[in-house]
């Protein structure tokens, strides 16, 4: 898994191919602080379609990585620059209410701008981090050796977080924009200490982390026969190193975009995900074939994918490089501590507290997984980052859209006006993401067929379909949870998300215990991906209770009917795409590969999503009557 993702938009990063390494909880951004007025909303830039596995969100986000991951990813951070937005336009999908833009300050380039440039990064971002996880799977299957990989893969993005990326994430960036505007050198002493500090803090960790890494694997792996943690350090060994990586990418992607430089941040994971799918080009092209048993650290394979990927990380914080020169930063390190680096340390805490938690519900699934079949872990997150898509195409724009609002709110103390973006945040993410989660539900099996079963002997493909099957109900409550974490960081409030992530994680820990007690070892797969979107479920529930106490009833009543009105309608559309793929499969001869996968998932996905939308119309769904107006405008000048 890499990805999510690790430096991305304000302290974002991005990691290669763990959708990153696989924080199980997107780490929502949060900044309290004030910052540049025309800062542009961060981004997911992970690649990932999975570091936005969960909220280390993928709180993490890598390019492309199923860590996801590490999910990452899906880190749009919070502070009080939106106080500076202005209200002038109403939303086309909301009646009537209101879309703040910022103001443009003379000779800087236009919020809109900056955020479509971005959103453009983002979603090439996804799509080659998509592909080279397509591509790794086609390489080596869903096999021991998949797992091994992964599980190394997530190390250094899960130690990044632990050591530095709370931190980034909450306190650096804020502080750097800060210093700029008071310091008399427009805070250049502050970075040159800030960048000895922090490259400090790294390097020791990377060293610690490479003497540590048998001890690390073992963590995630146990001892049992099924995996193979051998391989997994061999490859730790290759992989630790991109930590220090990470941190320069994040490092200088805070410094581009605190000078309101947001191109090179956002497109650098690009370059990682385009470095994987070189090596892994290369990597088809050696002899024979990885060597699993024994395991040796002079093996060409290992040496490839595991230097190749760590050199695609490397790229994605070089690629930043000529940028910053051009912004006239010093980049001599400074050894000296300044008293800025200490403030807000009560929300790093809680900030580093939400990871660490995340981290041991990630720990119970990894174990689970690797003691089981091999392959299961893989499964686990190619899932998890097929089920990342739709969020980070549609749900991520949502947030995107609705963030600067409700940040707004927040800053003017109007938790009327708070409560109704959050709502209709949430409305809107029920209209978009529920008819795609009744539709992959449908169609799990079709979709896995079509993606995967290129690579002859893969065998696992139709249990991914299943995975997705059991898991996809949980596109829509991770959305949720996600802007109920980003609705508390506007609330400056680093300490109920992280108290929200421990309820989550003891659930998740006590339902994987129970996986792994009572589920045959060839089911265990489809337990930890049912229990990793189930808790998604019970952190929506609890965040409502918790922001209900906080400010007061949240117009329940009117999220119930849509929700009400999009469920029916999506099952009904759900049950139509399963009979036209049930349909195909009878029809056309042959046996199920990747012909048929498309045919069942071309026909039944478009048939489905039509009947849901259809019927969505008679019931008058209101979030969505805008654009049916706009839509029957348009026919009838035809």
């Amino acid at each position: 898994m890499n990805g999510d993702n690790r430096t991305g938009s304000l302290g974002s990063r991005g990691s290669p191919g763990g959708e990153d390494a696989h924080p199980t909880e997107p780490l929502p951004r949060v900044t309290g602080f004030p910052a540049a007025p025309t800062a542009a909303p961060e981004t997911d830039t992970s690649g990932n379609a999975a570091e936005l596995t969960q909220p280390i969100p993928t709180v993490g986000h890598g390019p492309g990585n199923v860590r996801a991951e590490q999910h990452t990813e899906v880190f749009p951070s919070v502070d009080d620059r939106a106080e500076r937005l202005t209200t002038d336009r109403e939303t086309a999908g909301a009646q009537g209410e209101e879309t703040s833009e910022p103001r443009h300050s003379g000779g800087k380039k236009s919020l809109l701008k900056a955020s479509g440039s971005m959103a453009i990064a983002t979603l090439i971002s996804r799509i080659t981090g998509f592909g080279w996880k397509l591509v790794l799977a086609y390489t080596i299957g869903f096999s021991v050796a998949n797992d091994s990989f992964t599980v190394a893969n997530t190390l250094p993005t899960s130690i990044f977080e632990l050591l530095i990326g709370g931190v980034l994430t909450s306190v650096i960036v804020p502080v750097l924009v800060r210093a700029q505007k008071s310091d008399a050198d427009g805070g250049q002493e502050y970075v040159r200490k800030l960048l000895a500090a922090s490259g400090l803090v790294l390097l020791l960790g990377t060293l610690l982390s490479l003497l540590a890494a048998p001890g690390l694997v073992w963590l995630y792996m146990g001892d049992s026969e099924k995996a193979n943690p051998e391989l997994a350090t061999a490859f730790a060994y290759l992989l630790l190193p991109q930590i220090l990586c990470y941190g320069a990418s994040a490092l200088f992607g805070a410094l581009l975009q605190s000078k309101q430089i947001f191109g090179p941040p956002a497109w650098a994971p690009v370059m990682n995900n385009v470095v994987i799918l070189a090596t892994l080009g290369v990597y088809t092209l050696l002899p024979g074939e990885l060597s699993v048993n024994p395991v040796r650290m002079t093996d060409a394979h290992l040496l490839t994918l595991g230097i190749g990927v760590s050199c695609g990380v490397l790229a994605q914080a070089c690629v930043q490089l000529p940028a910053l020169r051009r912004t006239g930063l010093s980049f001599l390190p400074r050894m000296g501590w300044d008293s800025r680096l200490s403030e807000f340390g009560g929300m790093t805490l809680w900030m580093l507290g939400y990871v660490g938690v995340s981290q041991v519900g990630l720990l119970a699934l990894s174990r689970v997984a690797t003691a089981a079949d091999p392959g299961a872990w893989s499964i686990y997150n190619y899932a998890w980052m097929l089920l990342q898509l739709p969020y980070g195409v549609i749900g991520f724009s949502v947030m995107t859209a609705i963030l600067p609002r409700m940040s707004a709110a927040a800053a003017d103390g109007d938790n009327e006006r708070m409560i109704g973006d959050l709502s209709l945040g949430n409305r809107l993410s029920t209209v978009s993401l529920l008819p795609i989660s009744a539709v992959m539900t449908a169609l799990g099996v079709p979709i896995a067929m079509a993606l995967f079963s290129v690579r002859d002997g893969i065998g696992s493909v139709e249990q991914l379909g299943l995975a997705l099957v059991v898991s996809s109900f949980g596109v829509l409550p991770f959305a949720i949870t996600m802007m109920q974490m980003r609705a508390f960081y506007a609330l400056k409030d680093a300490r109920t998300p992280t108290l929200i992530m421990v309820v989550m994680t003891v659930v998740k820990v006590l339902l994987a215990i129970g996986v792994a007690a009572l589920l045959p070892e060839e089911s265990a797969v489809l337990g930890i991906t049912f229990t990793n979107s189930f808790t998604f479920v019970i952190g929506s529930l609890v965040g409502e209770l918790w922001l209900r106490h906080r400010l007061g009833p949240l117009g329940t009543r009117r999220f119930l009917s849509t929700l009400g009105r999009t469920l029916a309608a999506s099952v009904a559309g759900g049950a139509l795409a399963w009979l036209v793929s049930t349909g195909i499969d009878t029809l056309v001869p042959g046996e199920a590969g990747a012909l048929i996968g498309w045919l069942q998932v071309v026909f039944g996905g478009t048939i489905g999503l039509a009947a849901i939308f259809g019927v969505m119309w008679l019931l008058r769904v209101r979030e969505l009557q805008p654009a049916f107006n706009r839509i029957t405008g348009l026919l009838r000048r035809r």
